[in-house]
This record gives C-alpha cells, structure tokens and sequence, in this order.
C-alpha cells in the first residue's frame, strides 16, 4: 500500500466523524472539550506535538518533491491532523512511497 492509499483509507472516515463532532459541539466545542482535565490537555499535547513532527517532516519532503508546504502547514495549524493527511493524499506518488 503507499502513503496516499493509506491517506486516503483515514481520511474519508476522519472527515465524517469530524464533521459530525462539529455538528454536535461545534469547532470551539470540539478544542473546548479537551481544556476540563488533566487527560484532555494530555490528548490536545499529544496532538500538537504529533502535528509539529509532522510539519518538520512535511517541509523537507515538500522541497525534495518541489511542492509548496505553505497551504499545508495552514490547514495543519487549523485542522490538525487533515493537512498532513491531504498532503499524503494528494502527492504523486514515489516508489519510495510503497516500500516498508
């Protein structure tokens, strides 16, 4: 499987169940629910931290491919984990990309 199978496999269900937690909490409540104990703020850590590594991962491999990282670092900055999964997603693919 490469990256962009595996991208796309996670995305479109991450999408619905994003969505529907916005319509149930809305996007404040979504980021509010994780501020009422000390396991929430461990979740929201892990989270940010997770999507820094991501970024420092993202920027490199977007100058070795010649793609702009800029819209994805954005999206990442807003929506957490969609902007590296769109940026797996919508590569061209590489052999690289396949290999274990």
């Amino acid at each position: 499987m490469t990256k962009k199978t595996i991208a796309i496999a996670m995305l479109i269900p991450f999408t619905v169940l994003s969505i529907y937690a916005v319509y149930k909490v809305g996007y404040v409540g979504v980021i509010d629910y994780q501020r009422h104990s000390p396991a929430g703020w461990q979740v929201f850590a892990d989270l940010v931290i997770a999507c820094i590594l991501l970024l420092m991962w993202i920027f490199p491999d977007a100058k070795k491919r010649g793609r702009n990282p800029w819209g994805y670092a954005a999206i990442t900055l807003v929506l957490g984990s969609f902007g590296p999964l769109l940026y797996w997603a919508l590569g061209k693919p590489t052999t690289e990309d396949s290999e274990p």
